[in-house]
């Protein structure tokens, strides 16, 4: 009896599985990315219209069949133009995961994890050490942390500093008669690199009420880039963190310490 070659059955399956797979973990990935924004209301309204031309063309309603065919046409300009903060943030996700995420892996294997986090406790230690100071004294402040600083977007609205971090420089720029206070400060790396940033406010409606500027461009910044944020109450010293347009409320310094140890 003639045997059956099974393997080129197996490599499809195979290549088929991993297909789905990948797929998965790029929808996944969007998801986080829009989760909890306004973009994700601006996809459900577009899932939304795709179903009803689908609809309309099965009850061959022409007139709405023709309306919504030319929105269909150009749907992927379109998608590109209304999600373009979530593809830019997308893409410098894939960028990071491909070197940066290797490399921190290297250094852990290499001089060991309690090492590297002892060292990094050294950099967030001033952060940390100011905003218990600013809590206290309900002074408000808002602090960025990027990964790859651009200079073209940060440098034209703010003052440059690249300053060493430390405890008494981050509360002497957000003094409340200071010069500097109204604004962001950027870290980048083991540097303050500017203060004093105009940053872009977050278009989220769904935010609580209590949130002022500082909340709103906190958000908005995590929003648009790949970082992440501290922000200080004004009026009640609360301290909240911000990262993929999402906000974590009245943490504690235990939780702070945690969340900077991990993304910064």
């Amino acid at each position: 009896m003639q045997s059956i070659d099974l393997s080129p059955f197996k490599t499809n399956l195979f290549f088929n599985i991993l297909d789905i797979l990948l797929v998965a973990i790029l929808i996944y990935q969007l998801y986080n990315l829009i989760r909890g924004t306004i973009a994700a209301n601006i996809f459900i309204g577009l899932a939304m219209l795709c179903v009803l031309y689908f609809i309309v063309k099965a009850l061959d309603m022409k007139l709405l069949t023709t309306i919504l065919g030319n929105f269909m046409n150009v749907g992927i300009i379109a998608i590109i133009v209304v999600f373009q903060q979530e593809i830019r943030r997308f893409l410098l996700l894939v960028g990071r995961n491909a070197s940066l995420q290797r490399n921190r892996t290297w250094w852990r294997y290499f001089l060991g994890k309690s090492d590297v986090e002892k060292d990094n406790y050294k950099r967030i230690k001033p952060i940390i050490d100011a905003c218990k100071s600013m809590k206290q004294t309900h002074t408000g402040a808002l602090i960025v942390f990027v990964k790859d600083y651009d200079e073209q977007i940060f440098q034209t609205s703010c003052e440059v500093m690249d300053a060493k971090i430390s405890k008494r420089l981050i509360e002497t720029i957000f003094q409340k008669n200071g010069p500097l206070h109204d604004g962001a400060v950027i870290i980048s790396g083991n540097k303050i690199k500017s203060a004093s940033c105009i940053l872009p406010l977050t278009d989220n409606s769904d935010l609580p009420a209590q949130f002022g500027l500082r909340h709103r461009a906190g958000i908005g910044v995590t929003e648009a880039n790949d970082a992440s944020a501290i922000i200080v109450s004004e009026e009640t010293g609360e301290i909240s963190y911000a990262k993929q347009g999402r906000v974590k409320m009245n943490i504690s310094f235990a939780e702070l310490e945690k969340l900077l140890n991990k993304d910064y």
